[in-house]
């Protein structure tokens, strides 16, 4: 079989979009959004400046992360290399947009679907090459079998020197530049301003922050946008924030509640209470999750049509399955059944309350457009929050049984304590790449820097620190917990989204 790709020979480009333009008439892509797409970056000082194109689209990459992460398989890689997606088994869930390192996905406004560059498919199953190779003027767009070579495109990739877009990614992108500008391709050379055309930047975007975060010779400083689409709007919003939120809570009841069980602390009527706070909890945490689909009513697919390698799907069966045992388990026992049949049905439920707070950590790291999510502490940061959220509602709700004396804050202040130690690793600590270096920068010094250092730590690791060592009101402590850790998702969900990928 072949193997499909792209060429850009940026030598020849000369910026007149009739590639986006074609594209557009080929498929019918609405307004606003564009599968292809030419990006005007100028350098140096009036009168010695240059401007550079760089077209932007679907690099069909061999080991493509839009189609690991996918739960329905509504993206796909055909035998001939090229990614394709199926827009009626698309659930909207907008996954394959943060994994994707190119931004090359959009949301259609029309289909609420994901859509990108298909490779022109009707086109090639009939003889024909791409749309956008067939308009281009200048012949800057070649496409062909990479494998083949005989043909243009391995010749120029054989003959030239070439520059394949995020190799670091590990996506094997088969499309490359010829006489590519790094200032062009790196997304963050050049971030998106306020004040060149078509700019959607609208502030959230700290230009400031991204280039101090960067290390990058002088020359390459002064690259500038003067051209490019609209800004997309982050695929995530506070509805991904808050479910992670409520999920900690319904698992971290689960997991403190079996902790008092094996401490013999657990009564009937304690565990009636933490099973109706995590049953309330996780049908929030579904309600969340299916309200931010862009097709809610597909949502099923996910569990009858399951792509297995997408941690949304794994998530999707283990929360599944944590709402089925927590009836069982509450039953087994109302209905008095043995010690060692409740110890083994609480122990199951432990360790899907659990993996319940930990999954979205290891869906986070399959998003592999975002490098602040790739970090391997994730998944042990939301199961301590978890639990620190599960200790919070236990206690603030009275169900705690140390809580009447007292010694609840023992437990609170050890949470507490670890929380400081995993957000400090978490935010504080040198990250290994520029994006994650970047994406901290704004979150300790740019636009979230009011809700980590206000709301992450002063509210909701400071303040319970001192009012647990001090004795103070237990009730105000686990309040304060429970804002910080709902800031913490905020932070750790919205600013990642906010470094540029294209």
């Amino acid at each position: 079989m072949p193997r499909i790709g792209f060429a850009i020979d940026n030598r020849a480009c000369i910026g007149c979009h009739a590639c986006t333009v074609a594209c557009k008439a080929e498929h019918l892509v609405p307004l606003g959004v564009n599968r292809t797409w030419v990006k005007y970056i100028e350098k140096g000082e009036f009168p010695q400046t240059r401007r550079h194109f760089s077209v932007q689209r679907c690099n069909h990459c061999e080991d493509a992360p839009c189609v690991e992460i996918c739960p329905v398989t509504s993206l796909f890689a055909r035998p001939d290399g090229i990614v394709d997606f199926d827009s009626d088994r698309c659930i909207g869930c907008k996954a394959c947009m943060q994994a994707c390192p190119y931004d090359a996905l959009y949301l259609d406004p029309q289909t609420q679907t994901a859509a990108k560059c298909n490779y022109c498919t009707h086109r090639v199953d009939a003889g024909f090459e791409p749309a956008c190779v067939v308009v281009c003027p200048v012949e800057a767009i070649v496409s062909g079998d990479l494998d083949d070579p005989d043909s243009r495109i391995a010749q120029l990739d054989r003959a030239q020197k070439v520059q394949y877009p995020k190799v670091e990614k590990g996506t094997q992108p088969k499309l490359f530049y010829v006489g590519g500008e790094t200032a062009a391709v790196d997304p963050a050379a050049a971030p998106p301003g306020r004040e060149y055309v078509w700019s959607g930047n609208d502030g959230r975007i700290d230009e400031r922050a991204l280039r101090a975060a960067d290390e990058e010779a002088e020359g390459e400083a002064r690259a500038r946008r003067v051209y490019d689409p609209l800004s997309k709007p982050r695929p995530w919003g506070w509805m991904v924030s808050a479910y992670i939120s409520t999920k900690a809570v319904a698992s971290g009841v689960v997991m403190a509640g079996f902790g008092l069980f094996a401490l013999g602390r657990l009564s009937a009527a304690v565990t009636t209470q933490i099973m109706i706070i995590s049953i309330v909890f996780l049908m929030l945490t579904g309600a969340l999750l299916v309200g931010d689909l862009k097709q809610p009513r597909r949502f099923l697919y996910v569990l009858l049509r399951p792509q297995w390698k997408s941690w949304l799907v794994r998530g999707a069966y283990v929360i599944a399955a944590f709402g089925v045992m927590l009836p069982v388990a509450w039953i087994a026992g109302l209905a008095g059944a043995s010690w060692s049949a409740q110890a083994w049905l609480g122990g199951v439920l432990a360790v899907l309350a659990a993996l319940a707070a930990m999954y979205t950590g290891f869906l986070l790291a399959q998003a592999r457009g975002r490098d602040y999510w790739q970090s391997p502490l994730l998944p042990v940061v939301m199961l301590v929050d978890a639990l620190a959220a599960g200790l919070a509602v236990l206690a603030l709700t009275g169900t705690l049984p140390e809580a009447e004396a007292g010694g609840g804050s023992a437990s609170l202040l050890a949470v507490v304590v670890s929380l400081i130690v995993l957000t400090s690793v978490e935010f504080l600590t040198r990250h290994q790449t520029r994006n994650a270096e970047r994406t901290a920068r704004l979150i300790l010094r740019g636009p979230y820097a009011g809700w980590f250092w206000g709301g992450v730590v002063a509210v909701g690791l400071l303040a319970p620190l001192v009012i647990l060592l001090l004795s103070g009101p237990e009730a105000a402590a686990c309040v304060l917990i429970l804002a910080g850790i709902g800031a913490k998702n905020h932070v750790l969900v919205q600013a990642p989204q906010d470094v540029p990928l294209s």
